[in-house]
């Protein structure tokens, strides 16, 4: 008799394993599935670069439509971006339109419409300046199945100048090979690329995702810092604090008794910028103002941008306590690289997570 008790949904388990022949059926639907959702990404990937090569030849064919054209090329590009943007979302933007009319002009069809390439591909491809290194990038990605992580290693680490160098070809392409394999990416990557969101016109999807992440970690980062044992003391996530104008939300806020001050977390998901830091610097300010009590220290604050090629950790303290951080705090609070690395660890535990649900759980979100 075939039990179903302790299973709350239902699912069969052991009829599966007493069925003839259901592992070939269960491998025939894994492979069927996939190479469905191979078609879809490829069949995308080849819309939108066609698309894209199409607005480029738009945009040149007009500039030389006229003689005045070409000169106000920034102006053009600029009262385009506006109105599609305004229609079709940041994937028209004028960074994205001058991008289409470089890759019009540096790729012939005949390249441009290459199934094998995505238009993450082809704006890789736009900054490397040699027409034969492009000519040959191109031909590796398509014949490697190279992803565009993968192209930007390539491109990054001069592999096209090093193996024209180099008198042992075979080590410097053995090594490129090694320096990849870290890089493969499930099929269900493209849901986080937001060039392609963009395009679809469903950019709300990538921020959602970002989203979700970026309270995982916050979780995590939470738990590492109470069971350091050195004295921190949890008071809020997405912590409100407002000025006459303006409301501003802090990520993590934590009480350090044992240096009796505040500690402000405030967790990116992208590369590090200069808004960034001037933001953290302004949540400390704006803190020792507005809740920094009598007897307390000046308020800490620490910048965590945990991008997926990059974790970069940065403290920031006021114009004045610098020397109680590096005597005091220093030997209290982690350092940046043991933030930086708690950081890179818990994303890629996320990130694993995230695609063995993706790819081997039906229960999983799509």
């Amino acid at each position: 008799m075939i039990e179903h008790r302790n299973n709350p949904l239902g699912k069969p388990e052991k009829v599966a394993s007493t069925l003839e022949g259901f592992s070939p059926l269960l491998d025939a639907l894994r492979q069927l599935i996939g190479d469905s959702r191979q078609q879809v990404l490829r069949a995308v990937d080849t819309v939108q670069v066609q698309t894209y090569w199409q607005v480029g030849r738009h945009i040149v064919e007009f500039e030389q439509g006229g003689k005045n054209r070409a000169a106000h090329g920034k102006a053009l590009l600029a009262t385009l971006a506006q109105s599609l943007t305004r229609e079709f979302g940041k994937g028209f933007d004028a960074s994205n339109l001058r991008y289409m009319r470089l890759f019009y002009q540096a790729f012939p069809i005949r390249d441009a419409l290459r199934h094998e390439l995505s238009w993450t591909h082809y704006r890789l491809l736009l900054r490397v300046d040699s027409a034969e290194a492009r000519q040959w990038y191109v031909q590796e990605v398509a014949a490697q199945n190279w992803s565009t992580r993968a192209l930007e290693r390539q491109i990054g680490s001069l592999y096209f100048e090093r193996l024209l160098l180099s008198q042992d070809k075979a080590a410097v392409t053995a090594e490129a090979q090694t320096n990849l394999g870290a890089l493969e990416q499930s099929p269900r990557a493209f849901v986080r690329d937001p060039v392609m969101l963009e395009f679809l016109g469903l950019p709300d999807t990538g921020r959602l995702l970002e989203a979700k992440l970026e309270t995982a970690l916050m979780d995590k980062l939470q738990q590492f810092l109470m069971e350091l044992g050195k004295g921190f003391a949890f008071v809020a996530r997405q912590q409100r604090i407002s000025t006459e104008t303006q409301d501003f939300y802090i990520d993590l806020v934590f009480y350090n008794y044992l240096l009796k001050c505040f500690v402000l977390i405030d967790l990116k998901t992208g590369p590090l910028t200069h808004q960034d830091v001037g933001q953290m610097d302004m949540y400390v300010r704006m803190y020792d103002d507005l809740r920094r009590g009598e007897g307390d220290n000046p308020t800490v604050g620490i910048l965590l941008c945990g991008s997926k090629d990059k974790s970069v950790v940065r403290y920031s303290v006021l114009n004045g306590s610098e020397q109680l951080f590096a005597s005091k705090y220093r030997l209290v609070l982690p350092s940046e690289e043991e933030l930086r690395l708690e950081l890179q660890r818990d994303r890629e535990e996320i990130e694993a997570h995230q695609d063995l649900r993706g790819e081997g759980n039906d229960d999983s979100e799509t």
